[in-house]
């Protein structure tokens, strides 16, 4: 099954397209392009996101000066005006994610194994690849369309935040709320697809699964932005 008929069947036929993934899984193309398009999405806001950053030390200076000493805001400040927009756009960030999807469809294989004898690591890998190009090629699109119209990453979200256009992006409901993500869902409803087919078993096995896997990454990102947040109080 060549690439662009796998594209095409993971938004328009997915049931059919997992299922032949898990008869003989691809993954090299479909990760390059997965890979080009999540740094490609990166260089693009990386000037936003900066500013947005330099912008919340900023508001911040006396209580992080007080908490901190001028010294060590002064090199906060330094090492985001200093990031390499390359290097972290096309090096640190997709190899962030790699490292991320080697380690998801690791944790999806223990819990797959769980409940069936049957499937292995690359099933569960492609499956996985397969189902973030709606994420990261569809998502990430809508979602650079929406930094540009702000001018700004700071509140951008395709998920639950958009319902409530006053929450602070800075707070913890938003925060929790934003793993409730539109393209979110819908690719790890396919990865549900993919994972049924791989360890043959039912579609509403392979979705629990999944999903699982969904609530322990959100409950990392959740756990991401109280460091962050600590930082700043």
């Amino acid at each position: 099954m060549s690439f662009l008929r796998r594209l095409w069947g993971a938004f328009f036929d997915p049931g059919k397209t997992f299922q032949g993934l898990a008869a003989r899984p691809l993954w090299v193309d479909a990760l390059a392009v997965v890979l080009v398009g999540y740094a490609a999405f990166n260089f693009l806001v990386f000037p936003l996101a900066q500013k947005d950053n330099l912008s919340r030390l900023e508001d911040n200076a006396s209580r992080l000066t007080e908490k901190y000493g001028a010294e060590q805001y002064a090199a906060a400040v330094s090492r985001i005006k200093d990031q390499s927009r390359a290097l972290s756009s096309f090096v640190m960030n997709p190899s962030s994610f790699l490292i991320g999807l080697l380690f998801s469809a690791l944790l999806a294989l223990g819990l797959g194994k769980a409940v069936s004898t049957h499937g292995h690591y690359l099933q569960v890998f492609s499956a996985l690849v397969h189902a973030n190009l709606i994420d990261k090629i569809l998502g990430n699109g809508v979602r650079l369309g929406l930094a540009l119209a702000r001018g700004s990453t700071r509140g951008m979200s395709t998920g639950l935040p958009v319902l409530f256009p006053r929450l602070a992006a800075t707070s913890t409901a938003f925060a929790v709320l934003n793993q409730v993500d539109f393209f979110q869902l819908w690719m790890f409803g396919l990865f549900g697809l993919g994972l049924a087919s791989a360890f043959k078993v039912s579609v509403r096995k392979g979705l629990v699964i999944s999903f699982l896997v969904w609530l322990l990454k959100s409950a990392l990102m959740v756990g991401i932005f109280f460091l962050q947040k600590k930082f700043f109080q």
